[in-house]
C-alpha cells in the first residue's frame, strides 16, 4: 500500500493520493478536503462515472445521501459516501469508479479508507 502526499493545507484545501492492492485488483484513491467537506475518488482507472455527496442530518441518525452523477441504481457511491459522513460527521462527496461493487469489496475498499484517515488525519 502506497501514499503520497499531494500538497499541504493551502487555502484549506489539502490533496492525498494512496492506493492499495485489495483482493486481485489494484485500487487508487484520491482525497480533496475543503474547508468543512471532503470529495474522494476511487478507481482503477481515470473515470468519473458516478458521483454522490451525503451528509449528517439533525433529524435522522443516518445521513442523508444523493447520487448526483452516473447511474441512480448504482448505489456503491451513496453508500460509501453514507457511511462515511457517519464517521466523519462532514459533507462527503464519492466517486467510486470501479465495476466490482460486492459488499465484501466495499468493505475492503472502506477499511483502506479508515486506515488512511487514521495515518493521516490532517488529511481528511
Amino acid at each position: 500500500m502506497e501514499a503520497a502526499g499531494g500538497g499541504g493545507a493551502a487555502g484549506g484545501i489539502a490533496l492525498h493520493d494512496f492506493s492499495g492492492q485489495l483482493g486481485e485488483q489494484r485500487v487508487h484513491f484520491h482525497a480533496m478536503r475543503l474547508r468543512d467537506s471532503l470529495f474522494l475518488w476511487v478507481g482503477a482507472a481515470p473515470a468519473l462515472a458516478s458521483l454522490a455527496v451525503a451528509m449528517c442530518s439533525p433529524r435522522d441518525s443516518i445521513p442523508v445521501a444523493a447520487s448526483l452523477l452516473g447511474d441512480p441504481s448504482d448505489t456503491a457511491s451513496s453508500c460509501l459516501a453514507q457511511r462515511l459522513a457517519s464517521k466523519t460527521k462532514k459533507q462527503i462527496f464519492v466517486s467510486y469508479n470501479l465495476q466490482n461493487t460486492d459488499s465484501s469489496f466495499t468493505l475492503l475498499i472502506e477499511n483502506r479508507i479508515k486506515e488512511e484517515m487514521t495515518a493521516f488525519p490532517e488529511k481528511f
